[in-house]
């Protein structure tokens, strides 16, 4: 019988019942846990009752709880198998992630395969996603290879979309325990001050590009659950004073229009266990004139330190229309010859 098949009630079994087998007791053991910890664990979470028999789990409770449970327990059981351990951190992450009706994430055989036959991948039950262009894939190893990286390039070329994707596949992968995502609230000099709302009605507009990434890797209602928990946090730049941020991946994007001293108090956030990724386009500077760029400022001082990487995109790595590379193109040319 295939590992984690689902057997169909006997006549003798109650329609409530489903039953998921496992052929080798030694890792089932592993699976219940330490008193059945795991199993206890799940039991909880998803108000179901697991009953040990033999070499099978017999799940009671309602349909859709049946079935998260079973899938939960056939993935920790393939970790297993793997040869990796199942700890109480396993348990939650896939809890966590594992799939519902609508599908709820990413689970940890899911979700990277990196350097195989020269590809990187990031795959999730919404997408695959895969970097596209020489630039792309050096981003993201620098991603994974770097505490501190920078992005930096023109629209269009997956600087936020793939230092996201790699946020969230480290916090499914329990390499950090939150996801914090910033950017400045400049743009095209509007003020918030001036903005109807209150702050974070103000504030959203400029974050939802941030938003938009993170709705093509979690659904709709394990995201806002993430994010009521603050293991995910959106923020503007301004709100990270003060901080450490530790054990985080965390992105600043549209990086151009923070001020020196924003990206040196945003720089100096970085805490124990934690990733930080800077993105920026140096061309669509929004501060106001004579204002320096943090992000140039920050490209000229930190060049020369070891274990931080630098990745440029340019025209050719826009992924969007193709008349935005050509747009991108034509707008360099100027600037070039100007």
């Amino acid at each position: 019988m295939a590992i984690g098949a689902l057997t169909p009630p006997q006549d003798d079994t109650p329609p409530h019942e489903v039953l998921v087998e496992f052929p080798d007791n030694r890792l089932l053991i592993d699976l219940c846990g330490e008193y059945d910890r795991n199993l206890a664990e799940i039991e909880q979470n998803l108000s179901v009752q697991i009953l040990r028999r033999g070499n099978q789990l017999a799940i009671l409770g309602e349909e859709e709880g049946q079935k998260q449970a079973a899938e939960v327990l056939h993935a920790l059981y393939e970790r297993l198998e793997a040869g990796r351990a199942v700890e109480a951190a396993d348990v939650d992450r896939e809890l966590r992630m594992g799939n519902s009706e609508e599908g709820t994430g990413v689970r940890d055989g899911d979700q990277l395969e990196m350097f195989k036959g020269g590809t990187v991948e990031i795959k999730t039950r919404k997408k695959l996603v895969e970097p596209r262009t020489d630039a792309q894939k050096a981003y993201v190893r620098s991603l994974f290879e770097n505490e501190l990286a920078f992005g930096i390039g023109p629209a269009g070329t997956g600087k936020t979309y793939l230092a996201v994707a790699v946020g969230v596949s480290m916090f499914i992968g329990g390499h950090v325990d939150r996801i914090i995502l910033s950017r400045p609230a400049v743009e095209a000099g509007e003020k918030l001050g001036y903005l109807p709302g209150d702050m974070k009605e103000k504030v959203d507009p400029y974050m939802q590009p941030l938003y938009d990434a993170l709705n093509d890797f979690l659904p709709g209602k394990q995201l806002t659950k993430l994010v009521e928990e603050k293991r995910i946090e959106i923020a503007p730049l301004a709100f990270m004073r003060g901080r450490t941020l530790s054990n985080a991946f965390v992105v600043l994007d549209e990086a151009q229009n923070a001020t020196t001293m924003q990206m040196k108090m945003f720089l100096t956030r970085l805490g124990e266990g934690s990733r930080m990724v800077i993105t920026g386009d140096r061309s669509q500077v929004d501060l106001p004139r004579g204002v320096p760029s943090g992000l140039a400022d920050a490209e000229r001082l930190l060049k020369s330190i070891p274990k931080i990487g630098f990745n440029y995109f340019t025209a050719k790595d826009v992924v969007r229309h193709p008349l935005v590379a050509a747009i991108i193109e034509a707008y360099d040319a100027d600037v070039q010859a100007g």
